[in-house]
């Protein structure tokens, strides 16, 4: 067998796994990942950050704009402590992102001794922020370990998933097996008596409704055709955002589908935990809930679903829609319903100035393909209801995690994977300075994303829900900022303050067909709340499982 050293062998596998771009920060501990990473640098290109963070969030970025995998790799300690935001992002939102993390010398893991960078108990933090991380103690296995990590996160859920190699070992050059070729990935078997009763159920259903999550964003196709056979409108809050397309007449926001949400016999959630109707908007012995989801342990979390499916979305629709072909009944049109239902909350929502306007205008300048990153920020809260996604995987968020500061970063990331698509990062002020760093990593890599810094000097919600909630005892989230049009220049991006609506379209516009890194700040006072349509009450009562 050909001698390898571990970085050696780790990179070989890499590049059999078809990974072309490895997010990361360089230190000590990895020096000879880095080595064997010069050797193959036309073959990965290493995009190095200035903080773990960002590595962690590009790589989040790429995995959830494409579905794909992606790496990064840190320092053992603080550096996969800096990245454990962007872990828990991944894992919030079920992308498949691969950290490969340093460790100490392999003799002396645990043992407490003070080596640089260690902490306790590293492994078990890496393993809480993933669903499988394993260290790696030699070279001959280090081909296997990362065939077994590429199949893990192309099986089941797709979260994040783990790899710690100690100095010694990336260093060690010994006889290693040749790299292996990617490993099958695994799936539940589709359960055809479960499907033939779902079919049954939802062909009597007289007003059902569909859920949808990130598990369902390749199944587009599917759930159109579903939707359609069964006039059942479809919605979704954050990660399932344009599995239907939000021009379609059946496509709901959230709000919209609370309204019809009291009346509805039937909930069809594919891909999704259905976390909003389930928890807040109640459920009762007057509806059944059929789940069809890869995870069986998320099945009963939240509520015990009638009919079980475990399954890929990708698996589990077309025998469906074959089947419900067989079971379903003639359906009269629900277009004008929804249409009219559409309008009423377009009313409602009429008072989220500037919200509406900023989302208007960012849906008409990205186009059919643009990707939009939602970060934490009014306007990017207010775009959960205002903003139309017509396609999967063009509107990323950072689900339940709400990890401020992911924006930017993470709009990095999502440029590099998707090139040839416009790609826009929604900051607050707030967020966007904690890794307002990266813009170094921006221009020195060429990449062209388009950055807004809608800039209030304030963690604007919290300060917001001060003064409302709290008899205005603003303390702690008033800012002082830099001159956001200066900072970008200093780096070497293009940078615009746009102070009017034809302001900021001309930005957009120059921004998507520049070769640089774009920044745009849009100064903003106080804004409309968003929270009138987040805390939606409950509208049934709870007395279902």
């Amino acid at each position: 067998m050909p001698q390898k050293t571990g970085g050696e062998a780790i990179v070989d596998s890499l590049i059999a796994h078809g990974i072309h771009t490895l997010y990361g920060l360089p230190g000590v501990q990895n020096d000879w990942l880095y080595n064997a990473l010069f050797d193959q640098r036309e073959q990965i290109h290493v995009i190095h950050t200035r903080h773990e963070e960002g590595a962690a969030y590009m790589a989040f970025g790429a995995a959830a704009a494409t579905g794909e995998p992606a790496v990064f790799n840190v320092v053992p300690g603080p550096g996969l402590l800096n990245a454990s935001a962007g872990l828990a992002s991944a894992y919030a939102v079920n992308a498949p992102v691969l950290c490969i993390a340093g460790q100490v010398h392999s003799a002396r893991i645990g043992r407490g001794l003070g080596d640089l960078h260690e902490i306790p108990h590293q492994s078990e933090v890496l393993r809480g922020l993933t669903k499988w991380s394993e260290l790696v103690w030699h070279p001959a296995e280090a081909g296997q370990k990362l065939a077994r990590a590429f199949q893990e996160l192309r099986s089941g859920r797709p979260r994040p998933v783990g790899l710690e190699i100690p100095p010694d070992v990336l260093k060690l050059r010994a006889e290693a097996p040749p790299t292996p070729s990617p490993l099958p990935p695994y799936a539940p078997p589709v359960d055809a008596g479960a499907i033939e009763s779902a079919a049954r159920l939802l062909g009597k259903s007289q007003r059902p409704m569909i859920c949808v999550g990130s598990g369902a964003l390749g199944v587009s196709a599917e759930v159109t055709q579903l939707a359609e056979m069964l006039q059942a409108p479809v919605f979704a809050y954050r990660t399932g955002n344009g599995v239907l397309d939000s021009r379609h007449p059946l496509s709901l926001k959230s709000p919209e589908a609370h309204g019809y949400y009291r009346n509805i016999d039937l909930l069809l959630g594919i891909g999704s935990n259905m976390r909003l109707p389930l928890q807040r908007w109640g459920t009762d012995a007057n509806m059944s809930i059929i789940r069809i989801d890869v995870d069986s342990a998320a099945m009963p979390r939240i509520q015990r679903p009638d009919l079980a499916i475990t399954a890929r979305a990708e698996d589990a629709l077309p025998p469906l829609i074959a089947a419900l072909d067989r079971h379903n009944r003639k359906r009269a049109s629900r277009r004008d319903e929804m249409l009219a239902l559409r309008a009423t909350f377009a009313k409602r929502m009429a008072f989220l100035e500037p919200q509406n306007t900023y989302a208007r205008i960012l849906r008409e300048e990205l186009g059919e393909d643009g990707i939009a990153i939602m970060g934490m920020t009014q306007v990017a809260y207010a775009a959960r209801v205002n903003f139309p996604v017509y396609k999967p995987r063009t509107c990323i968020s950072s689900g339940y995690q709400g990890t401020l500061g992911f924006a930017f970063p993470t709009g990095l990331g999502a440029k590099v994977a998707r090139p040839d698509v416009p790609v826009v990062a929604i900051c607050g002020d707030g967020g966007f300075m904690y890794c307002a760093g990266e813009l170094a990593t921006a221009v020195q890599h060429g990449i062209p994303l388009v950055t807004i810094v809608f800039n209030n000097d304030a963690y604007g919600n919290v300060r917001k829900m001060q003064i409302r909630d709290y008899d205005e005892r603003v303390i702690a989230s008033e800012l002082v900022n830099p001159d956001f049009v200066k900072l970008g220049q200093a780096f070497g991006t293009d940078a615009f303050r746009a102070e009017t609506e034809n302001q900021l379209r001309e930005a957009l516009r120059y921004g998507f067909k520049s070769d640089l890194p774009t920044l745009i700040e849009v100064p903003m006072g106080d804004t409309p709340s968003f929270d009138s349509f987040y805390d939606q009450g409950r509208v049934r009562a709870p007395q279902h499982g």
